[in-house]
C-alpha cells in the first residue's frame, strides 16, 4: 500500500475510533490521523490481541492491519501492548491537552500515544519503566522535538509541573508526586486497578468493570475533584501499588459516583467511596 493510500486509511481510522466512543474533537482526530502507528510498533508482521482470543499475527507487514480498533503487542511475551485506540481517544479527550501545555505521560510504552499527545500539547515528558521500551520510545519519538523520554519509575521520577498527567498503567493509589506536580486547573487521568488477572479479563471483557476504573482528577487549588470516566483493564504500574489500597479498591469498584479525592482519610464513612492509608475518594 502506498503512503498516499495509507494517509487515507489513517484519516478513516481516526474518524472511526473517535466515533466509537462518541468523541467529536477535530484536533484529536487530526492527531490520530497524523501519527503513523507503524513507526512505533517495530517491524511487521505484528501480534494483534482481540478479547477472548490469543495473539494473532497479521498476514504480512502491510501497515494497513494496524489501523483498526485493536490492541497490538509491543512485548507480547509479557502481555505488554499498544493499547486500544478508541479507549485512548476517550481518555485523551477527557484530559483535554491544549496547545502550550505540558503533558506528562506515565507508561509511555513505545511512544505511540506520547506522539499523539505531542500533536496536541506544547511539550510532553514520557516516562517508561521498562528499559527496552524506554529505549524504543526514545528512538521512535526522536522526530518530535517537543517530546522528552525518561526511563524510570513513573511514581517516583521527577518532572516539571504538569497541566496534564496521563497515566497508562494500573495503580492502586495516586502517587504523591502526581498530585504534588499537577498544576492548578491540571487534569490527572488515573487508572485504578485490582490485582485480578489480566488474563481473566482477556477471556471475559465484561469483567472489566470489576477490574478497574479510570478517574479524571482535576486540581483546583488544594482541592482535587474526581469523576469516574471508564472501566479499564491495563498493565500494572510498578511503583504505584500497595496491598491495602488494592483491597479497598476491589471493595469499592461496585459504585462509581465518586466526586472528590482527599489527601487524607478523615472523611465520614457515609461519604467515602474508597479509603486507604493517607488518602480517600469520596462522594462529596
Amino acid at each position: 500500500m502506498t503512503e498516499a493510500e495509507l494517509a487515507i486509511v489513517r484519516r478513516a481510522y481516526a474518524k472511526q475510533i473517535l466515533s466509537a466512543v462518541g468523541v467529536g474533537n477535530p484536533r484529536l482526530e487530526a492527531a490520530f490521523a497524523a501519527v503513523r502507528r507503524e513507526d512505533f510498533l517495530g517491524p511487521g508482521p505484528w501480534q494483534i490481541f482481540r478479547w477472548g482470543m490469543a495473539y494473532r499475527a497479521t498476514p504480512d507487514a502491510d501497515p494497513v492491519y494496524l489501523y483498526t480498533d485493536d490492541v497490538v503487542g509491543i512485548l507480547p511475551e509479557r502481555k505488554i501492548n499498544n493499547g486500544q485506540p478508541s479507549l485512548h481517544a476517550h481518555l485523551i479527550n477527557q484530559a483535554s491537552p491544549q496547545a502550550g501545555e505540558h503533558v506528562v505521560h506515565i507508561g509511555a510504552g513505545a511512544g505511540y500515544y506520547t506522539a499523539i499527545l505531542a500533536q496536541l500539547a506544547g511539550r510532553v515528558t514520557g516516562i517508561e519503566y521498562e528499559p527496552e521500551l524506554a529505549a524504543r520510545a526514545r528512538s521512535n519519538c526522536a522526530p518530535y522535538p517537543n517530546i522528552t523520554i525518561v526511563e524510570g519509575d513513573g511514581a517516583e521520577a521527577a518532572f516539571d509541573r504538569a497541566d496534564v498527567i496521563y497515566v497508562n498503567a494500573g495503580a492502586t493509589r495516586p502517587a504523591d508526586i502526581w498530585l504534588d506536580r499537577l498544576a492548578d486547573g491540571g487534569r490527572l487521568i488515573l487508572p485504578l486497578t485490582t490485582d485480578k488477572s489480566f488474563d481473566d479479563v482477556g477471556r471475559a471483557p465484561h469483567q472489566m468493570v470489576n477490574q478497574g476504573a479510570v478517574l479524571r482528577i482535576e486540581r483546583r487549588g488544594d482541592d482535587y475533584f474526581a469523576k469516574w470516566i471508564s472501566s479499564v483493564a491495563i498493565f500494572p504500574c510498578a511503583g504505584a501499588r500497595d496491598e491495602t489500597s488494592e483491597r479497598a479498591l476491589a471493595k469499592a469498584l461496585a459504585g462509581n459516583e465518586v466526586t472528590r479525592l482527599y489527601r487524607h482519610e478523615n472523611v465520614p464513612e457515609d461519604d467515602c467511596w474508597l479509603r486507604a492509608p493517607g488518602w480517600c475518594l469520596a462522594y462529596r
